[in-house]
């Protein structure tokens, strides 16, 4: 299940790039300087598309001295990224774009602006991932999950399982790391000479009920699945995780990790595995987990007028599963917010397949731009709601609660634009 690493210059050695290569990096950094002196954002993106605009073969030079993993799924990506890059750290240095310009200019950003022999760990949004890999010839593939995100801009779940499949098999990786619970990433992965298969106990099933190879159906049973027309089925797996152990190369790992929530030991397997599988010792890489407490934002526990709120993403069906998870149990109110702008995707009807009904009779205030189409949900499913027209409002409806509880964080669960819009709130701005 472990493979060495590939041999790559000492960390720190100089590697000669091509001319127009330096040129584009240089550019990229004035522009992106500029970009950050004006505030007009962090620059990473637009540096890394003039970049890109100097010399589009970028991506291969700067990865050419490099042992690289790419990480990529619909939901987990930047958590796993996170963690196998602290994992990789105990013995090497790492760069990573894992606050999340996970297109090839976010990552050329990142690259360009690091040691040219680190180790690369690379967030890949799902649809980039046959780009990337096929410009970073890269040793290792994570792949966690894939399902419904973004509905009126990103393709049928089975067709991107499709083209991960294809590009597997076109720029076969040394190790590929794949989830043993999802029909569609099994089938992709398939492809791969070599995979190490993960047992995540996956509960979200919705959006794998057609066999992305034959278009039958898919059977699932306990901890099992098949298709009931072809030969595809749960692969024998290599790792697993139980409540709160991970059990990896003959070993259990069950000290509990500063993350919350089954979904991060999940996440916590796929880096272990991956880490192993590029050579770092299992327990450096471990005892490098348990550090993490929060992930660009997410989980962070902060102070919003007077009230210590805690932030957490979920930004589609599959996401809010999880999410749940955590906000099952308390009766302390709760904030859910929903916005519709590009990055989440301007379709919400999604919200009709997340089961908000878990989170009890706790009240919930619905803000964001569709708080409306929040509300309609909870008050079919009879949830306890109001709705406020900001974070700020929704506070103060917390605070006149009678269940409202001053020693406990107020969980605050939005979609990508609005977690970043109340990150931005606490001081968080990535």
């Amino acid at each position: 299940m472990t493979a060495a690493p590939a041999p790559a210059p000492a960390s720190g050695q100089t590697v000669k790039i091509r001319p127009r290569a330096r040129l584009a990096v240089l550019v990229g950094r004035t522009v992106a300087w500029a970009s950050r002196v004006v505030r007009f954002g962090t620059g990473s993106v637009i540096g890394g598309r003039v970049s890109l605009l100097v010399d589009r073969n970028l991506l291969a030079e700067l990865t050419g001295s490099r042992d690289v993993a790419i990480v990529s799924a619909t939901n987990g990506k930047t958590t796993t990224t996170k963690l196998l890059s602290a994992a990789l750290s105990s013995r090497q240095p790492v760069v990573s774009n894992w606050l999340g310009a996970n297109m090839t200019p976010g990552i050329v950003a990142a690259l360009a602006a690091a040691n040219s022999t680190d180790t690369a760990v690379l967030e890949v949004d799902e649809r980039w991932v046959d780009s990337v890999l096929r410009a970073t010839n890269a040793s290792t593939v994570v792949l966690l999950n894939l399902s419904r995100d973004q509905l009126d801009r990103t393709q049928e779940v089975r067709k991107l399982a499709e083209q991960w499949r294809n590009a597997l098999t076109s720029t076969p990786p040394r190790t590929v790391i794949a989830n043993a619970d999802d029909p569609l990433v099994t089938w992709a992965a398939l492809a791969a000479p070599s995979v190490t298969w993960i047992a995540t106990g996956q509960e979200w099933t919705a959006d794998a009920a057609g066999c992305p190879a034959c278009s039958g159906r898919i059977d699932f049973v306990d901890t099992g699945w098949a298709c009931t027309s072809c030969d595809l089925r749960r692969p024998r797996v290599d790792v697993f995780v139980e409540d709160d152990t991970i059990s990896i190369a003959g070993r259990s790992f069950r000290s509990p990790l500063a993350l919350p929530g089954r979904v991060n030991r999940v996440n916590a397997a796929f880096a272990l595995a991956a880490s192993s599988a590029m050579g770092t010792d299992l327990d450096a890489a471990f005892d490098a987990l348990d550090n993490i407490t929060e992930v660009a934002g997410r989980y962070r526990v902060a102070d919003f007028n007077g009230t210590n709120i805690r932030l957490l993403l979920a930004k589609n069906p599959a996401g809010w599963h999880e999410a749940l998870e955590l906000l099952e149990g308390p009766s302390t109110p709760l904030v859910i917010a929903i916005n519709a702008r590009i990055a989440d995707g301007h379709d919400p009807s999604w919200l009709w397949d997340v089961a908000y009904e878990r989170v009890g009779n706790r009240l919930v205030i619905a803000i964001g731009e569709r708080r409306h189409d929040l509300a309609v949900r909870f008050r079919y499913g009879n949830i306890t709601h109001r709705v406020a027209e900001s974070l700020e409002e929704a506070l103060e409806l917390v605070r006149q609660s009678p269940d409202f509880d001053p020693t406990v964080p107020v969980d605050v669960a939005s979609n990508y634009t609005a977690f970043q819009d109340h990150l931005e709130k606490v001081g968080g701005v990535l």
